[in-house]
């Protein structure tokens, strides 16, 4: 059975992003419901899957990554407003017995995701 998880790497820094809010939203159509609020932890990680084989479904999802206030915790200096603030990933779960990693690659001005395993 599949699950969905997710890490935060600091590339700015060069090291797991601890501490990043990451919020886990289903979309259908106009609607928007959080399924989950979480924090990584010092590997950059969630403790656990954010959906895990009994909750995963295909559809559209959206995870939400705090990563201003976590750059703005570790002391960066950007000015405001951020160019980087919250980072919003929307993507389709097409089959969910297939695992589905999306991490997100930070830095205070760019980012990046791809689909992991």
């Amino acid at each position: 059975m599949g699950k969905l998880s997710t890490h935060v790497l600091d590339t700015m820094h060069g090291r797991p992003a601890q501490g990043v809010q990451v919020e886990l939203y289903r979309i259908d159509g106009a609607s928007r419901t959080c399924l989950k609020t979480v924090e990584t932890n010092a590997d950059g990680r969630c403790d656990a899957p954010l959906l895990g084989a009994d909750d995963i479904k295909s559809g559209t999802y959206e995870l939400v990554f705090h990563a201003g206030d976590y750059f703005a915790s570790q002391g960066v200096k950007v000015p405001e407003p951020r160019f980087v603030d919250q980072v919003v990933i929307r993507f389709g779960i097409a089959n969910p017995a297939e695992n589905y990693h999306v991490p997100l690659v930070v830095t205070p001005w760019t980012y990046a995701t791809y689909r992991g395993s």
